[in-house]
């Protein structure tokens, strides 16, 4: 059974700082599996782990304009979050699903559960799973997906791109310095697509495609493991700064 969590916080770092708290808490002995959903209602860029800044992100217009850059914990690129965004997180435990087992198999199993429920929601036939996690419609890239994995569990998180303004993300984010062939090198205006489905529409057809119908009951004991990994990784320099 899956657990769900509807949990945004008005500003960046515990929102980076929540996903790592609960796959940490499923490692430490939490029996159950755990779905997501958080929004940004102001830009901030998020480095994958091993990004460079100087490499993915538009600097001296992130530092005009006051945008955080962030880093978590997990691989895949640079992202821009902000209005128009929807982000899930998914805990799951490695043991109880064979799909799980490699970072290939499970990343297939995840993108086909999130593409057949996209399809179904949007009645749409062209959207494809594209280079290693995106999901496009056309060739046209709505959603981005990283992993990371622990002994017993592992966090499986994204963003779809319902309605956001991406000139921004051509604004603050360079083009990044891997690219998957089927952007072909286009920019982030001509590579990048919104899906156009409200969110609410869209949270409830991932909560049905993993069965998270039970609200997730511990939220004060994440809720002290948010403000530690805050205090102590994601509002320090030398974490988001690291590469």
């Amino acid at each position: 059974m899956i657990e769900y969590l509807d949990l945004s916080f008005p500003s960046p770092h515990p929102n980076l700082a929540c996903d790592e708290a609960l796959l940490d808490f499923c490692e430490e002995g939490y029996p159950g599996e755990i779905l997501r959903f958080w929004q940004s209602s102001d830009y901030f860029v998020v480095l994958g782990y091993s990004n460079k800044i100087q490499d993915e992100v538009n600097i001296n217009s992130c530092s005009s304009y006051n945008i955080p850059i962030l880093r978590r914990p997990s691989g895949g690129g640079t992202v821009l979050q902000g209005p128009g965004c929807l982000n899930y997180s998914l805990i799951l435990n490695i043991d109880k699903r064979p799909a799980l087992k490699t970072i290939t198999s499970a990343t297939e199993f995840i993108m086909r559960t999130h593409q057949k429920a996209v399809i179904q929601l949007t009645a749409l036939e062209n959207i494809r799973i594209e280079g290693v996690s995106d999901l496009a419609l056309e060739g046209l890239k709505f959603s981005g997906n990283a992993q990371r994995r622990k002994k017993d569990f592992m966090l499986f998180h994204g963003t779809f791109l319902l309605d956001m303004d991406i000139s921004a993300i051509e604004k603050y984010l360079s083009i990044p310095a891997k690219q998957p062939a089927y952007r072909t090198g286009r920019t982030h205006e001509d590579f990048l697509t919104n899906l156009g489905v409200c969110s609410e529409k869209l949270k409830q057809a991932l909560q049905e495609s993993w069965k998270a119908y039970t609200p997730f009951p511990h939220l004060k004991s994440v809720g002290e493991k948010i403000e530690s990994l805050v205090q102590e990784k994601y509002s320090r320099i030398e974490w988001n700064e690291k590469f």
